[in-house]
């Protein structure tokens, strides 16, 4: 965790659950939010926490049904019951795919930026984090429309987290 800078800590809760550091492992609005959202489109809305991620990246394979489903909420409840918050962000930024076979933020800030994730810029790290919905079809490298309209808003949604005293522990 010392070795990422804590722009590249705070882009990833930015981006992907800003309620990380408050929710047990499930965010029950936006689940509420995305089953209605995906009642009505055929667009599909996720609305995985950052320690969902974590117990599918980790523990389980990464397509699947409600079999899966169900032992992602196993693994959930398990990793936010024994593994501290940081733990968890941790590994997220080590795991997650930020790139078509690009593993972790580590990787991806040498692959695109050609530096370690410690020397990650605030845009740099917000690049990163646009194209974590989707790492295969959102790109930063070519620079995809999704990735380069995304990451201003996250940019954004950086300033106004880093003011939360809950966010700034996490970002230590």
């Amino acid at each position: 965790m010392s070795e990422i800078n804590s722009s590249a800590k705070l882009a990833v809760m930015a981006s992907e659950d800003q309620l990380f550091p408050d929710h047990n492992g499930f965010d029950f609005k936006s689940i509420q939010k995305a089953m209605k959202h995906n009642q009505k489109n055929k667009s599909l809305r996720g609305a995985s926490t950052i320690s969902q991620q974590v117990a599918k990246n980790v523990f389980l394979w990464q397509h699947g049904g409600y079999f899966r489903k169900g032992l992602e909420v196993y693994f959930t409840f398990m990793i936010e019951t024994f593994w501290s918050k940081k733990r968890i962000l941790e590994m997220y930024l080590n795991v997650a795919e930020m790139g078509e076979g690009i593993f972790g933020v580590e990787a991806a800030s040498e692959q695109y930026f050609h530096r370690p994730a410690k020397n990650l810029s605030r845009k740099q790290a917000a690049l990163i984090a646009a194209c974590l919905p989707n790492p295969s079809g959102y790109t930063i490298k070519p620079l995809s429309a999704h990735v380069a309209s995304r990451y201003p808003w996250i940019l954004g949604q950086m300033n106004s987290l880093s003011k939360d005293p809950d966010i700034q522990a996490l970002l230590k």
